[in-house]
């Protein structure tokens, strides 16, 4: 037996960031029901002091006086207290400092030109950018904030950081193409999103985490939601990962959402430094179907990694009971044969949700987890 506790509880993306902050970024001044959250929320999480001049300044609707620099801050104190709270054994801040996990990191490259928004699914969008350069580093883009966090955190802390393939998938890639002589026909395409990937892995994502790595943080979450896209790639996600953390001493975790997981393997079996899968299963575990059965792939080639178990759906306002939880718990831990291996999550950033939602998910989760280990006892 290890020497922690089973079914560790833990955040997996992004929160829906509160109408205080978005507003009081876009300035100059906070609405009345922007305020009243802030207040409210302030008051159930105590993520601030209420004597702490820039939480009495915003309820002033002083925007201007707090500035964004300060307005960050207290997004991300928000975000990472908004977790603990909730009772998460690992937490980090929402991801409340960044744009979104696709802009965020292209805008500290160099090489990349944005172009425009499109859909990516509901009524959201983001910005697409076309790669017509070769890709380099303004600076690592993640360090500060993490250093942020772990000054004010209570509890142990992973650092989310979207993956080589994710970044190359989701961008137009002229330059690369453009280098391959001849027909830009399947291959040479293959090839150009090769070279694309492994250069984002190597110049762009590998300093970044070496400096997080430096900086102390031990966890470290990839993620890579385009990876279920295209099957037939699954080797080039793999190849991104390896080069990517080649060498550097810090557990790392990959994060794969809504995917046919058993189309990404054998080949996910090469991912050397990965430790641990965080996968979706809530979502399509029904009476009628046992969602959980993709675990049968660990078992079928002998891998013997952790898996971050989705038990609460991330796309649905429904709050799971935390006997649900527990039981689905209990159900992963009896296919992959081992409780110690299962780690708990939902299924994806709850950045859909609005606060209230993911505020009650996620401490049904906690309670259904703690009530696993209580039957495990």
């Amino acid at each position: 037996m290890s020497g922690r506790r089973l079914f560790p509880t833990q955040e997996i993306g992004s929160l829906a960031k509160p109408r205080w902050l978005l507003e009081g970024l876009r300035g100059p001044a906070l609405s009345e029901a922007a305020r009243r959250e802030l207040q409210e929320w302030r008051d159930r999480i105590d993520f601030v002091p209420v004597h702490d001049a820039r939480y009495k300044k915003l309820l002033r609707g002083d925007v201007a006086e707090v500035g964004p620099r300060g307005i960050r801050d207290l997004g991300a104190l928000f975000g990472l207290r908004f977790l603990e709270s909730a009772g998460l054994d690992i937490v980090y801040d929402g991801e409340a400092r960044r744009i979104e996990m696709y802009e965020f990191p292209l805008r500290q490259m160099t090489g990349f030109r944005f172009l425009g928004h499109v859909r990516s699914f509901d009524n959201r969008y983001y910005r697409k950018a076309a790669c017509v350069e070769q890709v380099g580093l303004k600076a690592p883009y993640h360090t500060e904030e993490y250093e942020f966090v772990r000054t004010h955190a209570r509890r142990e802390i992973k650092v989310p950081v979207t993956g080589p393939y994710t970044l190359a998938d989701w961008s137009y890639n002229e330059y690369y193409l453009a280098r391959r002589p001849g027909w830009k026909g399947r291959r040479a395409r293959r090839e150009a999103q090769r070279d694309l990937i492994l250069d984002l892995a190597e110049k762009a994502l590998r300093p970044t985490l070496e400096d997080l790595v430096r900086a102390g943080a031990g966890l470290i979450q990839i993620d890579e939601p385009a990876a279920g896209t295209h099957p037939d790639e699954a080797d080039l996600v793999v190849e991104g990962f390896n080069r990517a953390t080649e060498g550097l001493s810090a557990k790392f975790v990959l994060h794969v959402c809504y995917s046919n997981y058993r189309s990404l393997f054998p080949a996910f079996l090469e991912m050397k430094r990965c430790q641990q899968f965080l996968w979706e299963f809530a979502n399509r575990d029904t009476p009628e179907e046992d969602g959980y059965a993709d675990l049968e792939i660990f078992r079928e080639y002998d891998d013997g990694r952790e898996v971050g178990v989705g038990v609460v759906d991330s796309h649905r306002d429904a709050i799971e009971p935390p006997e649900l939880v527990q039981r689905r718990l209990w159900h992963a831990a009896k296919i992959l044969g081992d409780p110690e291996r299962v780690y708990v999550n939902p299924d994806c950033g709850l950045r859909t949700r609005s606060l209230e939602v993911a505020y009650a998910k996620l401490g049904n989760m906690v309670r259904g987890a703690q009530m696993a280990r209580d039957r495990g006892r």
